[in-house]
């Protein structure tokens, strides 16, 4: 075959021609390769070469049947959009509104407020128990000082916050869990100790100052443990006896010189904690698969049967003569009516902010901030209403509050202990 003349004065042997086929001045296939390094101004040969197999020339032109394509270029093109997608990925979101945080090149959806900072989230948590907890009892007070009816507030208490549970039933938050006679039996006695605490609790706020009801239910403890050692036959170390010692001393020094001691209001306040510490035990009992909310919220509607026909019978004479007519006549309808359903809301609320923020922290958390918001409560409700105490009352709530947080450290710590080995046993 002859070989064909360049017009730049060059030739190309027919040996280095392959693969090229002329059919009616057409080119079937196949690859023109560009010497990169002959297109010099000194070079200007041009060279016709197979195409390598499963081989891209880094530099190529390849004239396909398909469209053009760079090969070079390609390379960089796809290195460019690569990035480009990335940083639009990083701002994308996903279904459910989370930001997506790109990490190896895998799109992860970015953690959440609370993931990111769960000290500060349940910071938040114990502070608006606290807050929801002391404006309560300041309201709650308040109300008793015109309207002193503890068992129909109590009533109020309850009946606000069923009508709550029932509202986030119908909205779905939570769900309504489904109940049964087996679990309306184990939640009733529940329901009747923590009725007959939170009356009992009421009657004192009503009879005496806020700070010397929550004195006389510091010793709660002191019952928890009695009922321990003594009904379910568990055995309270000396430790915890000798903890509870500053409590009771504490107690009787503050009720000795109380200024607003009165017996209805200590008695009461006894039978509360009585009442709470029963609670415990059959809570105990009637541990289900249920959810906490759910819970609480049959443990609500129950009590509230119960509590309307000690507040009909008691108060109800009084209420439809003059009790009603009197409170709206100090303070009128509208504030009547608005103090009675806020100290239904904050009663409803601390007490679920107080169960959200106990399933965030450890046992010995739980038992520091719960003495802690016995303080708060006690001085707070001394600064708002200006009750004056004695000063052998203020060492005897200090000794006792100092007892609570010594018993509750020392039950705290013996709780881990007996997760860490459950858990040990387990594995």
């Amino acid at each position: 075959m002859a070989s064909i003349t360049n017009p730049v004065h060059s030739s190309i042997p027919t040996s280095r021609i392959s693969s090229l086929y002329l059919s009616k001045n057409k080119v079937s296939t196949s690859c023109v390769e560009v010497n990169t390094r002959s297109l010099a101004p000194k070079a200007t040969r041009l060279a016709f070469l197979p195409l390598p197999e499963k081989k891209e020339s880094p530099t190529g032109v390849c004239f396909p049947s398909g469209p053009l394509k760079f090969s070079g270029w390609s390379q960089l093109i796809r290195r460019r959009t690569t990035v480009d997608f990335s940083v639009v990925s990083a701002a994308a979101a996903d279904a459910d509104g989370r930001e997506i945080e790109i990490s190896d090149g895998h799109a992860k959806p970015s953690k959440s407020f609370g993931e990111r900072f769960p000290a500060l989230v349940t910071g938040f948590f114990f502070f608006m128990w606290y807050f929801l907890n002391v404006i309560f009892n300041i309201l709650n007070k308040k109300v008793y000082n015109y309207f002193p009816y503890p068992y129909f507030v109590s009533v109020v208490h309850l009946l606000v916050g069923v009508v709550y549970c029932l509202v986030c039933w119908t909205v779905g938050l939570p769900k309504r869990a489904p109940i049964n006679k087996e679990l309306l039996a184990l939640l009733t006695p529940v329901a009747f100790c923590h009725a007959l605490g939170h009356v009992m609790s009421n009657v004192s706020f009503a009879a005496v100052a806020v700070s010397f009801t929550h004195t006389i239910k510091a010793l709660e403890p002191f019952f928890n443990a009695a009922a321990s050692q003594f009904v379910l036959g568990h055995q309270i170390p000396l430790s915890l006896w000798l903890s509870l010692a500053p409590v009771v001393i504490g107690v009787s020094m503050a009720s000795l010189t109380e200024l607003s001691f009165n017996w209805t209001g200590f008695i009461s306040a006894m039978i509360s904690n009585i009442a709470f510490t029963y609670r415990s035990i059959y809570s105990k009992k009637a541990m289900t698969g249920m959810d906490s909310t759910n819970v609480y919220a049959y443990i609500s509607i129950i009590a509230l049967l119960f509590c309307i026909p000690p507040a009909v019978i008691i108060e109800g004479p009084q209420l439809m003569q003059y009790g009603f007519r009197d409170a709206i006549a100090r303070v009128g309808v509208v504030k009547f009516l608005s103090d009675l359903f806020w100290i239904g809301m904050f009663y409803h609320l601390y007490n679920q902010l107080a169960t959200n923020t106990l399933e965030r922290v450890a046992p010995l958390t739980h038992a520091v901030g719960n003495v802690l918001k016995r303080v708060f409560v006690i001085g707070f409700s001394i600064v708002v209403f200006g009750n004056k105490i004695s000063t052998q009352t203020g060492i005897g709530t200090a000794i006792a509050i100092a007892g609570v947080a010594i018993y509750s450290l020392i039950k705290a710590n013996m709780e881990e202990q007996k997760r860490k080995a459950a858990l040990a046993a387990a594995t």
